[in-house]
């Protein structure tokens, strides 16, 4: 008799890769706002899976630093922590502002051209309102940022830090009148590499991550999240 101890069970783990995707998806639209506990019950009942499955997710997502154990409670859905957030912009500023200083100093017109395609994306996800097409344009744009600027191990930490990172991104952009400046922050950047302006393109960089850095300080400030 074969041993299936091993065996590869392709439907739980696509499950399982779904109701992954769309909690995190939920935490990041606020569809659960932060504090708030998850139940597995309801939880089960709302994602149509078991309760083995739920259990898993919230594991993984524990990891990721979306939700959180609390004593006496369980699982709930973790409150960005002033002293991470302000840790995780002061990285994303340095590592954006290097990759984007490495673009000006040596992409080539086909990677810029890239650049160019992928900021038309990000525009076109800003005018649709919807907040997770402009998260998913955003990291995009960037993942095409650090590739051209040949920064491969600092796009390893970045993405390392994507979800925390567009657990923030999800608050800067549904704050109120982030949308024009944060075009003209990504224009600045953009004009900056097309004319081959290293300095000025780290600046910029550095600048538009500032900008939403201090949204997100304010906003934790207030206790708004």
């Amino acid at each position: 008799m074969a041993d299936d101890t091993l065996r590869i069970d392709r439907s739980a783990k696509t499950l399982r890769t779904l109701a992954l995707e769309r909690m995190r998806e939920a935490i990041m639209d606020f569809h659960f706002q932060p504090g708030e506990r998850l139940v597995e019950r309801p939880l089960c009942d709302q994602l149509g899976v078991s309760r083995s499955v739920v259990r898993e997710v919230l594991r993984q997502l524990e990891t990721e630093g979306l939700v959180q154990m609390i004593p006496g409670h369980g699982p709930a859905v973790a409150k960005p922590d002033l002293g991470r957030t302000d840790e995780i912009y002061e990285l994303r500023a340095l590592l954006e502002g290097i990759a984007a200083k490495a673009c000006a100093a040596s992409a080539t017109d086909d990677q810029i051209a890239l650049l160019d395609a992928a900021l038309a994306k990000l525009l076109e996800a800003w005018a649709s309102g919807v907040p997770a097409e402009v998260m998913r344009a955003t990291a995009s744009f960037y993942e095409v940022l650090f590739e051209a600027a040949d920064k491969r191990i600092a796009w390893e930490i970045v993405t390392g830090l994507n979800v925390r990172i567009n657990q923030l991104r999800s608050m800067t952009i549904l704050s109120q009148n982030r949308r024009e400046p944060a075009i003209a922050e990504m224009h600045a950047i953009m004009d900056a590499i097309r004319s081959r302006k290293p300095e000025a393109a780290e600046a910029a960089a550095r600048r538009h991550v500032e900008t939403a850095w201090q949204i997100a300080r304010d906003a934790l400030r207030l206790g708004s999240l």
